[in-house]
């Protein structure tokens, strides 16, 4: 009686463990997944988490009932295999909402540009990724599995720079950042393959969210200078003609900005000074307002007509043009008139460009003639005088004529060629015609063309017209005719006139 009543009650708590079991298991696997999760993930997170310890606390008892022989090897596996489903489920919820957590953001954008005038931009990134404050609540920062999945890193992060049609301006094209933690900033830098003031980030980061914030690029003010550039760093420019070299001008200043434009090294029979683009007003000093960072501006170069001791043809002339700040010009108005060696710019450290100018020089060909017309007989040569000039910056080489004379009549030039004829110097030359003898009267036209060569460059010179006007040769014979016929018309007239009067 007594092992029948063991015997009974050991199968009524074997059948209770069995009934907890099941009532376990049950509640491990419940709640059931909720379609509505997908759209509603901090929901679903709390329902996996709801899960996952209920779970969890179901596998530590079975797990005690086994060790105890109170409950099966199959029933304790599939407490486990429920926990594990679970820990998954709780898992994938977690990533989810760190996934739709995530946030890479712009920390800073700071332009800068190199002695070589190689312009740069340092981009700063930050992982300011944070959960709600319900999410905080459900989940302890402690959690294993929540720190396993590291909610505070964002890895795979690619960045690349565009301009406004797209086009990556950066260089390299796009950089590649591992990893980026919350409260650890990370920088990357960039070469600008083009001169921008704005410029579009594109963020691309953890399961493939994608940003592209478009930012002003802040200048360096560390720098504490404006830089300038200039497309037409050299020009050649010939003697007496003035050039434009424009100027950009950049702020890279948190303190001044306001500065002086000066040159230093050009000489002083070089007329120089400063406008803005696209304006006639002279400029002295430039000012650069928080909107404006950039300013464009002109140097108007004129040359002296000729050679003098300090500019020298085709000698270069090497200048700088600097940018002083407003309250440093008394230190520079002391050493103006110096020649300035690029070392000393540089220690300086004023924002600057280095030029330069080749003064050039042409020959001018101008031809001066007194008189363009003449009167001759038949066979009777005509002589025609004119002075050649050199009238340009540049000595003339072989000056040649050529005279397009009509058929038959001869020509001779005197000289025929000029080997050379230096700047304002000028030389006679003397052109005889001659008609033939049987030539009609009348007017006649030749033509004169001059050439020359300065620096190897063809000169031209204008062109002339000479006028011959033939006449034609006086009879002896009929002239005393006329003369005796005009003596006695006078003689007839007198005689009348003397009759008439006595009566």
């Amino acid at each position: 009686m007594y092992m029948n009543f063991k015997t009974i009650y050991k199968g009524l708590i074997f059948g209770l463990v069995l009934a907890a079991l099941g009532i376990g298991s049950a509640l491990a696997q419940s709640p059931f997944p909720n379609a509505r999760d997908d759209s509603y993930p901090l929901l679903g997170l709390k329902r996996a988490k709801s899960t996952y310890e209920r779970a969890q606390s179901e596998l530590s008892r079975i797990e005690e009932l086994y060790k105890k022989d109170l409950v099966s090897l199959q029933d304790y596996e599939n407490a486990k295999n429920t926990f594990a489903d679970a820990e998954v489920n709780y898992q994938q919820s977690l990533l989810v909402l760190l996934f739709e957590q995530q946030f890479v953001s712009i920390s800073n954008a700071v332009k800068n540009q190199d002695e070589s005038g190689r312009k740069t931009v340092k981009v700063t990134l930050a992982n300011t990724s944070s959960a709600t404050a319900e999410f905080a609540q459900i989940i302890d920062s402690e959690d294993d599995i929540f720190r396993s999945l590291q909610p505070d890193v964002i890895n795979n992060i690619y960045v690349s720079l565009s301009n406004d049609d797209g086009a990556i301006i950066s260089s390299p094209y796009e950089v590649k950042l591992q990893s980026l933690v919350t409260g650890e900033p990370k920088s990357v830098d960039f070469e600008l393959l083009q001169d921008v003031d704005e410029v579009t980030v594109n963020i691309i980061y953890g399961n493939g969210a994608s940003r592209s914030p478009k930012v002003f690029l802040r200048k360096d003010a560390s720098a504490n200078k404006v830089l300038i550039q200039s497309e037409q760093f050299s020009q050649e420019l010939e003697l007496g003609s003035s050039a434009t070299f424009g100027l950009s001008l950049e702020l890279f200043s948190g303190v001044d900005n306001t500065y002086k434009l000066e040159t230093v090294n050009l000489p002083q029979s070089v007329t120089r000074y400063f406008n803005e683009s696209g304006g006639q007003a002279r400029l002295s000093q430039i000012r650069f307002t928080e909107s404006t960072n950039t300013r464009d501006a002109n140097l108007q170069i004129s040359l002296p007509d000729r050679p003098t001791d300090d500019v020298l043809m085709d000698a270069p002339i090497s200048f700088f043009v600097l940018a002083i700040p407003r309250d440093r010009l008394e230190e520079f108005n002391t050493r103006r008139n110096e020649t300035w060696s690029h070392e000393e710019i540089e220690a300086l450290n004023v924002g600057y460009a280095r030029l330069e100018l080749i003064p050039r020089g042409v020959g001018r060909l101008v031809v001066k003639a007194p008189q363009l017309y003449n009167n001759t007989l038949a066979n009777q040569p005509v002589e025609f005088t004119f002075q050649v000039v050199n009238e340009g910056s540049r000595r003339l080489d072989n000056i040649e004529f050529e005279i397009d004379t009509p058929f038959e009549w001869e020509k001779n030039i005197e000289p025929a060629i000029i080997s050379e004829l230096d700047i304002r110097e000028e030389q006679t030359v003397k052109i005889t015609l001659t008609p033939p003898a049987d030539i009609s009267v009348g007017r006649y036209e030749t033509r004169m063309r001059s050439t020359s060569l300065s620096d190897s460059q063809p000169v031209n010179g204008e062109d002339k017209s000479f006028t011959v006007e033939i006449t034609a040769e006086a009879s002896f014979f009929g002239t005393a005719i006329i003369l005796l016929l005009i003596l006695g018309l006078v003689s007839g007239l007198v005689y009348f006139g003397v009759k008439l009067s006595r009566k």
